[in-house]
């Protein structure tokens, strides 16, 4: 069983990430992609924190690593970029989560994404995006013509989570663009299930990494050196084969068309008897106090519990006493939430949604309607992992993947 096959054109990619945040995960990609930094000319590393403290100046710590290791690298096979090189490319994106308009203002960030969109190029600038969409959403806003010179993989699940506003916004209006919304299959990347001992993912690390150079020592920080790399299948996508084709079978996925990307509105609170679509916008709508702020200001919480957890996301006043607030959940679950303001008279309340576990689910008419270029996780049964609709698709290459990986980890001891 064999995937791998060279890409016809060393593909232009941006890289939008959120590294330095919540999930150190973006660190172990950031290695990954910087030992295979050969294989791409890239053209931006946008730090884009939706949530968290990431900054470009984790991007920029993670280079310093490279540099050191950049010689052993450069033995074995050409191309890899210097480390200055790199380092020009670095650019700081928004940090917060865009307002429920889902844009802002411009950032180092979504300037950077325009001006390489703009680039007269035969091929297609590759945004790919390992965290929240807010950056791009921005840089679609202000330059709308990028549109028809970009194609973006994204890594979305949970990042959709911290993404909803900018999600949102780029569904309703951009809905002509070419993009992989990729909210499961990517787990099958860090599945251990039936999988070969020397890539389960905690053994890995000292069959290969450990003692491996400079970003060998550094990888052992994230996880303890268990790999997960839930960002990496967009490097594995542009690496294998030709990514224009989402259809194909590659390393990193392959997809199917969605025409509908599922929406709910409930102007009341939801109960058990609620069910909603996993990965869908899920929006509160309802009537407040007046307030003499400005439209779109955050002003309340939207408190989620599951499981052991609770997360707290924004809500926003929409002018002449109404009020919205949107979440995203990412798995199948039973959810119970709050809504809570310190303003005098704000009408707080409680509720509970139970998410089933198929995405798109069924078409309703809230839903955002999409052009014919977007692309989403396969929804074969055969194709699950477990629970994780299309999980198979990214994890029967993984031996092979971490097995060439392997190789490259041989280079730096």
């Amino acid at each position: 069983m064999t995937a791998q096959k060279p890409v016809p054109v060393k593909p232009r990619i941006l890289i939008s990430t959120d590294i330095g945040g919540t999930d150190p995960d973006d660190n172990q990609s950031m290695i990954h992609f910087l030992m295979y930094s050969n294989l791409f000319n890239t053209e931006g590393l946008v730090s884009s924190p939706s949530y968290g403290k990431g900054s470009k100046e984790e991007i920029l710590r993670m280079i310093a690593l490279y540099e050191k290791d950049l010689p052993r690298l450069q033995g074995h096979e050409k191309g890899f970029p210097s480390a200055d090189a790199l380092r020009a490319l670095c650019k700081q994106g928004r940090q917060g989560a865009a307002p429920f308009a889902g844009y802002s203002t411009a950032t180092e960030g979504s300037e950077w994404i325009v001006q390489c969109a703009r680039k007269k190029s035969s091929q297609p600038l590759w945004v790919l995006v390992w965290g929240a969409l807010d950056d791009l959403a921005q840089a679609l806003h202000d330059a709308p013509a990028i549109r028809n010179n970009i194609k973006v993989y994204w890594i979305g699940g949970p990042n959709k989570k911290w993404s909803a506003n900018s999600y949102a916004y780029i569904l309703e209006h951009f809905p002509d663009l070419w993009f992989i919304e990729v909210n499961s299959s990517y787990y099958g990347f860090f599945s251990n299930n039936g999988m070969p001992d020397s890539v389960k993912t905690t053994s890995y690390y000292d069959k290969y990494i450990n003692n491996a150079g400079y970003m060998g020592r550094d990888f052992k920080n994230y996880y303890g050196g268990n790999v997960k790399m839930g960002d990496t299948p967009s490097l594995l996508y542009m690496m294998d084969g030709d990514p224009n084709n989402p259809f194909k079978e590659s390393w990193g996925g392959s997809f199917e068309k969605f025409n509908h990307s599922s929406r709910l509105v409930f102007n009341r609170n939801t109960t058990l008897t609620d069910t909603v679509t996993v990965c869908s916008i899920v929006e509160y709508y309802f009537k407040g106090p007046r307030l003499n702020i400005p439209a779109d200001s955050a002003c309340f919480t939207l408190s989620v519990k599951a499981g052991i957890g609770e997360q707290k996301w924004d809500g926003y006043y929409k002018g002449e006493g109404n009020y919205v607030v949107r979440y995203a959940p990412k798995q199948s679950e039973t959810l119970s939430y709050s809504i809570t303001s310190s303003i005098p008279g704000f009408p707080e309340q409680s509720g509970q949604l139970v998410v089933d576990n198929l995405w798109p689910g069924k078409a309703r008419k809230t839903d955002y309607p999409l052009g014919p270029h977007w692309y989403t996780d396969r929804g074969d049964p055969q194709l699950y992992d477990g629970k994780i609709q299309g999980g198979i698709t990214v994890k029967k290459w993984r031996n092979q993947v971490l097995q060439d990986w392997a190789k490259r980890w041989s280079w730096l001891k």
